[in-house]
């Protein structure tokens, strides 16, 4: 195989590069899903209720709501009437739509007024179709000016939509620099480094190509897929062209010291993309289909990655080796030959500082408090002015639709009297309260009666005054339940707090899921690469201890943490940077059968150090400028909780790792599968 992709090393490249750009072409082909919703289980107690909502009735859930300040009844009547012409807007309710207009205002309910109009503002409630998100709000913007304000569902939509192509261009601009210099500093050639980009590049464009074939993605995995998979797979075209350069100095012929390095470094790029491929493994196996997409479009990449690296980079670098002889430079890395003699001091320290924080981050951990949804948006957009600007003048408002079997006047009644007296429901919109229990309803036209019966359900709209999640929105959600639940055997119930609301109980049985999936599937990996029962253990303590530190920061900072982000990166960290760990411990088994254990460790720490900290920085550099350029809170999140996390998990294994494996060293020659240690002091 080696020598055929030698012998082929043209055809080769040019193959490669006819199918990169084909995947450019086609990526702009693959749609980009914006609706958190849609990753929903289809048998999720929310989706059902939508589904149902669909057949039962036209009038969709109002995702949207518009304010229009300093306006009389007959202009707001205007400004309905234009929203109303606007492409996408279906379903807008205003206040002629629960009162009659022709009695004066004073004589109506003043809280029901008082939802749709005070102090000469207008609040309209509308919907606006999956799709058309950014063209309707674009118009609505036009029509409403800056003094006004919209806010809802489909606005977070149509903003993260609108953000997330530029935001990833301007990130893909910050980082490409950022990636070329430090691997500048970790070359003696300033050609390797683009090498290595077009190795990695290439896998990402085809990855991003072959996404026609899947055909949509969601909007997170079109944010952190290609950045975190340069990041993630950089390392295995670090390792060939460092193997080939070694052996260059000692073979005269770059032919055979390409076959020499794809032999010595395969053992080790194999392992490194087997624990990332499998822990990225357990993301496919989420219900939410976020984590699931995200999962896909990661193996591929790290599937690409592996057959570029050892197919495309060989092949690339013997047709143009010599750019990387004439733009040699003297190494800008200083001699590390003794840093692992001052790390070796900190041995006991470190072991006693990480046995007293870890049980506290694991604790704190699972304590954080967790946002479900996108978040909020930054108080300097306008999207986050606007939501301002409305909840001063109406408060909050977040609907919700109850579906119950049709039929019983004076049960709905009841119940929607109960449901009035619940806490944080500031009005219910039903036919018996808005008509009346008293007149059937096929003695009044069909367009009065359409939007509250189908022929099987009745439709109930309830107001609150909470936020989309949190505390007090989830507990109503449950207190409507059980209220709707003592008077029907069947009942519905959905919004964007439902949603949430599902979206939250099934991502915490994700998570417990993903992390086991992602722990098994990394130890059976390290079980076969050091046929030991006890190094294993010792890696995943380290770099687990660090995920937990990472995940903690959140509970002693009391800031929510965005639950998307936490349940992916607790895979993504460990699958990620377990690789660090397992660079480092190859190198210190081999050293210590040749030497004693301090010594093995010593030298260890001098060789890897620098290579270690090149990975743990570009993964860094990746997070942190997500966390910079994202103004969408879940890509953010994942930003500044990776770009944390690599820090953390390299100085667990700078300092934390080496002392465990020089304390635990006799258990480990025990339970090491032909060891073979030094016995000599």
């Amino acid at each position: 195989m080696i020598d055929r992709i030698i012998k082929h090393k043209k055809s080769i490249v040019i193959i490669f590069a006819v199918i990169t750009l084909f995947s450019i072409v086609a990526q702009f082909a693959v749609s980009v899903n914006y609706n958190m919703a849609d990753y929903l289980p289809e048998d999720s107690l929310s989706m059902n209720a939508m589904d149902l909502m669909k057949e039962e009735f036209d009038e969709p859930v109002e995702n949207a709501r518009v304010m229009i300040k300093d306006v009389s009844i007959t202009e707001a009547l205007t400004y309905k009437e234009e929203l109303e012409a606007i492409e996408g807007v279906r379903g807008v309710t205003w206040l002629d739509d629960v009162v009659d207009l022709k009695v004066p205002l004073e004589v109506g309910s003043k809280d029901t007024i008082e939802t749709y109009y005070q102090n000469d503002s207008a609040l309209f409630s509308l919907n606006i179709e999956e799709g058309y998100e950014v063209e309707a709000t674009d118009q609505i913007y036009k029509l409403i000016g800056e003094e006004n304000a919209i806010a809802g569902e489909a606005v977070n939509t149509a903003t993260s939509q609108k953000m997330a192509g530029s935001e990833s261009m301007y990130a893909g601009a910050l980082l490409v620099p950022i990636i070329i210099l430090i691997l500048v500093l970790s070359t003696n050639s300033w050609m390797e480094p683009v090498f290595f980009l077009t190795a990695i590049g290439v896998s990402v464009l085809i990855n991003l190509g072959t996404n026609i074939f899947i055909g949509e993605i969601s909007f997170v995995t079109q944010s952190v897929a290609p950045i975190l998979q340069l990041a993630v797979s950089l390392d295995y075209a670090i390792f060939l062209l460092h193997s080939f350069s070694d052996y260059r100095k000692r073979v005269s012929e770059p032919r055979e010291a390409m076959k020499l390095a794809m032999k010595r470094s395969f053992p080790a790029i194999v392992a490194s993309a087997s624990t990332t491929f499998f822990g990225f493994t357990a993301l496919t196996f989420m219900d939410f289909g976020i984590g699931a997409d995200l999962g896909l479009n990661l193996l591929k990449g790290i599937l690409l990655s592996f057959i570029s690296v050892m197919v495309f980079l060989p092949a690339l670098t013997l047709m143009f080796y010599h750019w990387i002889d004439r733009t040699q430079h003297r190494s800008f890395v200083p001699d590390f030959n003794k840093i692992g003699k001052r790390v070796m001091k900190f041995r006991i320290p470190s072991l006693i500082l990480i046995l007293l924080i870890i049980v506290p981050a694991f604790l704190a951990q699972s304590q954080t408090s967790f946002i479900y949804g996108t978040g909020e948006h930054p108080e300097n957009t306008r999207a986050g002015q606007d939501v301002t600007a409305i909840q001063e003048e109406f408060g909050k408002n977040m609907p919700m639709v109850l579906l119950v079997p049709e039929g019983d006047r004076a049960k709905e009644e009841e119940m929607v009297q109960d449901l009035e007296n619940l806490p944080h429901v500031s009005s219910v919109l039903s036919y018996v309260n808005m008509v009346s229990s008293a007149v059937p309803p096929d003695y009044l036209e069909e367009s009065m009666t359409e939007s509250f019966y189908s022929d099987d359900f009745a439709r109930i709209t309830l107001y609150t005054e909470t936020d989309a999640e949190g505390e007090k929105a989830f507990s109503l959600i449950e207190q409507v339940h059980e209220t709707a639940d003592s008077y029907y055997d069947e009942t519905h119930l959905l919004g964007e707090s439902v949603t949430l609301y599902d979206m939250k109980n099934i991502v915490q049985d994700d998570n417990k899921l993903v992390n086991w999936l992602t722990i098994i599937t990394v130890t059976l990996v390290l079980l076969i690469t050091f046929r030991s029962i006890t190094i294993p253990l010792v890696l995943l303590l380290t770099i687990q201890a660090s995920v937990w530190v990472n995940l903690a920061f959140p509970y002693f900072m009391d800031t929510p943490l965005v639950y998307v982000g936490y349940l992916l990166i607790s895979t993504i960290q460990l699958a990620a940077t377990v690789d660090y760990a397992i660079l480092f411990t190859e190198n210190y088994k081999h050293l210590r059968q040749e030497m004693p254990a301090l010594q093995a460790i010593r030298k260890t720490i001098d060789d890897k150090i620098f290579a270690i900290f090149v990975s743990a920085s570009i993964l860094s550099s990746v997070g942190f400028i997500l966390w910079i350029t994202s103004s969408n809170p879940i890509v953010s999140s994942i930003g500044l909780l990776l770009g944390r996390g690599a820090l953390l998990a390299f100085l667990m294994v700078v300092f934390v790792l080496p002392a465990l494996l020089v304390v635990l060293d006799w258990v480990i020659e025990k339970t090491t599968f032909k060891a073979n240690f030094f016995k000599g002091k």
